[in-house]
């Protein structure tokens, strides 16, 4: 305190000691409060993230139920009761939708469906039937709650024009898609178009708004077509060669708004590179024991969304690392 003060006499000569004093603990007073505010925006940032895992978590079943429908209007084999039990999510008008137990059918209050809360009190059950409802719930919640933090947190730009901000809203909502992506394929084996389609889409608008603020419009259009070539269109070809055993249509698409957002090629190609890794990681081991055979079918779009949110997030790091590791 008295080293404190000795500053601020330093600082402002003209004033008395106790004026001084007095100014020193107004700073501190005004400090806590930026301090609060902050904490109080990233908590409300939290909040709404879980609110919209919450949302991906019922999107997943609804889009479930309708591609359940949609195979058996075209005459494929599908689960006769697992149709039964998601039916009713579509059979609803819109305006009278509301949320509902998978198991038991029964409606959900508002106190059942508190994002990350509910979850935890009820112990993963529900609280009609008590039964378990899975993970998955949980983890979209506090996933998005964490990323919608890390992503205002990181964001490289100061949030003080109404196109950073509307940048910024059309990530959180891409993160939403690529939430329900990633569960939709981990449990289906299918990127389905209704949400690669509006990735797309958000990924166009995120490469818009980025070339009306950039200075080097040349430099960014020839990053993002480099980006493209390496998570599109390579996956494309490997699509074409293995006639869709390798690769999916649907990683091509996914690989396509993925790269409309990174707008660099050095970031494409650590997308590309993590998650194969991650891959080889998960797989491997499987292999060596033999528990997982080496033709087996493997989920590729959540890899492609985990290494694509490492890059996200980290990208530059590993390729300034990389680069200055060639210079040695």
């Amino acid at each position: 305190m008295a080293n404190t003060t000795v500053q601020w006499v330093a600082k402002y000569p003209i004033l008395s000691v106790q004026t001084h004093k007095q100014l020193y603990l107004v700073e501190l007073f005004i400090c806590g409060i930026i301090i609060l505010m902050s904490m109080l925006i990233y908590f409300m940032v939290a909040v709404l993230g879980g609110v919209f895992g919450s949302f991906a978590g019922a999107q997943v079943w609804r889009l479930r139920a309708r591609q359940l429908v949609a195979d058996e209007v075209e005459g494929e084999h599908i689960p006769k009761s697992e149709l039964r039990r998601l039916k009713p999510l579509i059979d609803r008008e819109l305006i009278a939708d509301h949320s509902q137990c998978l198991l038991c059918g029964h409606s959900l209050r508002t106190l059942d469906m508190i994002p990350i809360i509910s979850w935890l009190v009820l112990r993963g059950r529900c609280r009609y039937c008590h039964k378990f409802i899975g993970w998955s719930e949980i983890l979209l919640e506090m996933g998005l709650a964490v990323l919608f933090v890390l992503s205002v947190y990181f964001w490289p730009s100061p949030l003080d024009g109404t196109t950073e901000i509307i940048k910024l809203a059309i990530w959180l909502v891409a993160l939403v898609l690529l939430a329900i992506l990633f569960v939709y394929d981990w449990r289906w084996f299918l990127l389905p178009d209704r949400i690669n389609f509006p990735f797309i889409v958000f990924g166009g608008l995120f490469f818009v708004l980025n070339i009306v603020q950039s200075d080097n419009v040349v430099s960014l259009v020839a990053g993002t077509l480099g980006a493209v070539m390496i998570l599109s269109m390579l996956y494309y070809i490997l699509h074409i060669v293995s006639r869709g055993r390798w690769i999916g249509l649907g990683d091509v698409k996914l690989g396509l708004g993925m790269a409309l957002f990174l707008m660099d090629w050095r970031l494409a190609f650590v997308v590309l590179f993590v998650s194969n890794a991650i891959g080889t990681l998960l797989v491997l081991p499987g292999i060596l024991k033999r528990t997982v055979k080496s033709q087996a079918k493997i989920q590729f779009g959540p890899l492609m969304i985990a290494g694509f949110l490492l890059t996200w997030f980290l990208g530059d790091l590993i390729v300034n690392w990389y680069q200055a590791l060639l210079l040695i």
